[in-house]
């Protein structure tokens, strides 16, 4: 077996490029690989069940919580991961603070929020590789304008002891800055976004729904099997609250109803394709069935 831990690259071209495209599988690990549990068993077009399996009792023997995923960009937990990452980079953008944010995020159980991670991850990654590819400062996506600025000041998060948080020395705990906060405010202004008050609701709606709006699309392209599987995923790599029972699950409880107006709502007020409702979301609204429904 040829088993790649990419995160990026596709496994089906690996396999073209072999003579025995069954045998080739994308193992995923979730870094630090030695501490997180989570791994995703990515299968090609052509992968044989019995390379599927051997790698599933693989990541049983390693102690990890093996998901099988479909291949495609981000599998299943990065591609879902998109849309919670940039409403919270338009959030601040429109009014909250990323202590706002991260707090709300916090408060519902998450062990990190998007800011708070950000710094620990390096504000420079995305920087650097936008400097690379020759991206002009115009067209840098608005979400990514504030980190930029906190990058050229040489503010790269917790590496630097300065990002989004100010880290004493030898801390991993970061404390707000104000700074950080007139920084956030002035893009703002650049970008002609008139700044308003935004609920903690709104922040944890914004958030989280983009998740359960793209596990449905997952769930129809195949990507994932079942609910449940995209509920381990976020259970044992991301860090969802474990008493919320994941994702997928938690939107059942929410009411799926509620949530596709909500997702309305916001597309009406903020428009973009992230705000477009699933099509399986909206089929299982009018047929009263919920995500449990498909767990077959």
């Amino acid at each position: 077996i040829l088993a790649s831990n990419t995160s990026g690259l596709d496994i089906d071209k690996m396999a073209d490029a072999t003579t025995r495209p069954e045998a080739v599988i994308g193992l995923h690990f979730f870094s630090p690989a030695n501490v997180m549990r989570l791994l995703e068993v990515v299968r090609g077009e052509a992968t044989s069940k019995e390379t599927i399996a051997t790698s599933m009792k693989l990541g049983k023997r390693l102690n990890k919580v093996a998901v099988l995923s479909g291949n495609a960009p981000g599998f299943i937990g990065n591609r879902m991961l998109g849309g919670y990452t940039r409403q919270a980079g338009e959030i601040i953008l429109q009014g909250a603070t990323p202590y706002q944010v991260d707090n709300v995020i916090l408060g519902f159980g998450m062990p990190m929020g998007p800011f708070q991670m950000n710094d620990l991850v390096g504000l420079d990654l995305g920087w650097r590789a936008r400097k690379l590819g020759g991206v002009k400062p115009e067209d840098v996506p608005i979400t990514a304008r504030v980190a930029d600025k906190l990058c050229e000041m040489e503010r790269f998060g917790q590496k630097t002891s300065r990002g989004f948080y100010i880290y004493p020395e030898g801390s991993r705990a970061g404390t707000p800055d104000p700074e950080v906060v007139a920084i956030v405010e002035e893009t703002s202004a650049e970008l002609g976004i008139t700044r308003r008050e935004i609920s903690d609701e709104e922040v944890l709606k914004r958030c989280l729904y983009p998740l359960i709006n793209e596990g449905a699309r997952i769930l129809e392209a195949g990507i994932a099997i079942r609910p449940c599987d995209i509920d381990i995923v976020y259970i044992n790599g991301y860090g969802f609250p474990e008493v919320t029972g994941g994702p997928m699950f938690w939107a059942d409880q929410i009411g799926l109803e509620n949530i596709l107006a909500d997702i309305k709502k916001f597309q009406s007020e903020y428009g973009g394709d992230i705000w477009e409702p699933a099509p399986l979301l909206e089929k299982l609204v009018s047929e009263g069935k919920t995500f449990a429904s498909l767990q077959g």
